[in-house]
């Protein structure tokens, strides 16, 4: 593949708050800790003072991997050394290629980081939110224009849902695949998923680490009593105190001050109540801190020794997942999107409460796929890359008007009717002073008549180049679905069909993380 890289901020897809970041913005230094630069990496590395218990995380982290009769790709606390952090939601067949592409930024920088600081291990990790209760945003894909959907009426944490009733959108999504090509690999790999697994968060780890295990990808399944006691102390503290909320409250009036839309809405209580088909929030109520919907109530007595015995039921919202995962990581960098970097920078006034490294933010690696036949038209219409990004009517009326014999523009003549107008103006008002207005009612009223006569005879040149035009069109429609970016919509299924285990290795060649650039890959 090609590769050619434009600004974020040329895209026009990215909000002013994460262009403002990667441009090292005065008014955000106070709300992170260390730059997304290798000197950056040089300062945290040297100054990490890591809560993990990495003995029991690795220990954790293999029996999960055993669990699942895969092997994980570490031997010991040694080849861990620090970790580079991406996380996600179980989105089912990997959801939209923003899943994919986090994993690869973060296998990306590890690599980096080991050849730029080669006395340190490097460890790219994969967070899966298994804790997540919101079906609704994972239980479908979109692959070659269709959505296919897992029909269930599900409850309590998606990490814990069976398979077994996912049988219908794995046919649909294999269906789709065929079976030409690649297309038999990734339909076996699917089905080897979904149907050998019986939760959704071990048929996860399969797909992603049979996508991403050679290239040293650790998976992390935070649903695990053992994990969750290192973070007791701190769950029991927050509960009851609150920190969290006054501290992001106090936060959220800091960025607001200086323009920045916040993400997340931080409560009393950052927690839910977790149990088998059960995700409900904490609330404190008459003095007693109430799970919302059923009949569980504790003292504060009771909750703290229900967090004691039992820190498995305690999952945190999205104000308190970083932490958790910074508390049982030795992690220097979480990579995120847009929205997650912003959410973050609400958060390091909480990390200093709790004595806790706040790491590097790193906005993911983005990217535009194109096949060689879109390429060709591409190249035929002359586009440039930034050309893409511009929306499909502004293309038209710029793509008519270079290639028009005429000039379908009446700027020229407008002028001169504005010239006329102001000596019509003049002499109103040494007859009448109160014609004047009326003379710019009537000026106003022929502006809109030259804009109407403008825009037909645009349409009357369209019509001329209706077939380029279409092409226009259909390439925009295809590479940017719904007019959102390919990769916030579209599945990687179909990518993967095409080119196979290639598609990982051309990411993984042309992503730069430290470039902060907007990646166009072509055949």
């Amino acid at each position: 593949m090609d590769a050619n890289c434009i600004s974020y901020k040329d895209t026009g897809y990215f909000s002013q708050t994460v262009i403002d970041y990667l441009d090292d913005a005065p008014a955000l230094r106070p709300f992170y800790s260390y730059r997304p630069t290798f000197d950056g990496f040089a300062q945290i590395i040297q100054n990490k003072k890591s809560t993990a218990n990495t003995d029991l995380l690795v220990n954790m982290l293999r029996k999960q991997y055993e669990q699942s009769g895969i092997e994980l790709p570490l031997q010991g606390r040694e080849d861990l050394g620090f970790t580079v952090t991406t996380g996600h939601q179980l989105n089912i067949f990997a959801g939209p290629l923003y899943f994919i592409y986090k994993i690869v930024t973060a296998i990306k920088l590890a690599r980096q980081l080991k050849e730029r600081f080669p006395e340190h291990n490097f460890t790219p990790v994969y967070w899966m939110a298994t804790e997540d209760h919101d079906f609704a945003e994972i239980n479908y894909t979109k692959i070659g224009g269709l959505k296919v959907q897992w029909q269930l009426d599900a409850a309590g944490a998606t990490g814990r849902l069976l398979t077994k009733t996912i049988r219908q959108a794995l046919n649909q999504y294999k269906g789709v695949l065929g079976m030409e090509q690649h297309g038999p690999e990734l339909a076996e790999l699917v089905e080897t998923a979904y149907t050998k697994f019986d939760k959704l968060a071990d048929a996860t780890r399969y797909l992603v680490h049979a996508l991403f295990g050679r290239y040293g990808l650790v998976i992390v399944d935070a649903d695990d009593i053992e994990l969750k006691r290192q973070f007791a102390p701190i769950i029991a503290q927050d509960i009851i105190e609150q920190n969290s909320f006054k501290n992001i409250t106090e936060t959220d009036k800091k960025l607001h001050n200086i323009g920045v839309h916040t993400q997340i809405h931080s409560r009393e209580i950052n927690f839910f109540y977790l149990t088998d088909n059960l995700r409900e929030r904490l609330s404190f109520e008459d003095g007693r801190y109430v799970v919302l919907n059923t009949e569980i109530s504790f003292s504060e007595a009771e909750l703290k020794q229900e967090i004691q015995e039992h820190p498995e039921r305690f999952s945190p919202n999205v104000a308190m997942r970083p932490m958790y995962q910074e508390v049982i990581l030795p992690n220097i960098a979480y990579i995120g999107g847009g929205a997650e970097v912003v959410y973050w920078l609400q958060l390091k006034a909480s990390f200093d409460h709790y004595g806790v490294d706040f790491p590097i933010l790193l906005l993911r690696n983005s990217g535009l796929l194109i096949h060689k036949e879109q390429r060709a038209k591409i190249i035929n219409l002359r586009f440039t890359s930034k050309d893409l990004f511009t929306d499909t009517e502004s293309l038209k009326q710029r793509w008519v008007s270079n290639h028009s014999e005429h000039n379908l523009t009446l700027g020229d003549e407008w002028k001169e009717i504005e010239a006329l107008f102001e000596k019509i103006k003049q002499r109103a008002g040494k007859i009448d002073s109160t014609l004047v207005p009326s003379t710019s009612a009537v000026e106003a009223r022929l502006k809109k008549a030259i804009d109407n006569l403008e825009k037909k005879l645009m349409r009357a040149e369209k019509r001329t180049y209706s077939t380029r035009l279409e092409q226009i069109e259909q390439i925009k429609t295809a590479l940017f679905p719904g007019d959102s970016l390919q990769e916030r919509t579209e599945n990687f299924g179909l990518y993967y069909v095409k080119w196979g285990q290639q598609l990982i290795e051309e990411l993984i060649r042309h992503f730069e993380p430290l470039d902060f650039e907007f990646c166009i890959l072509s055949e």
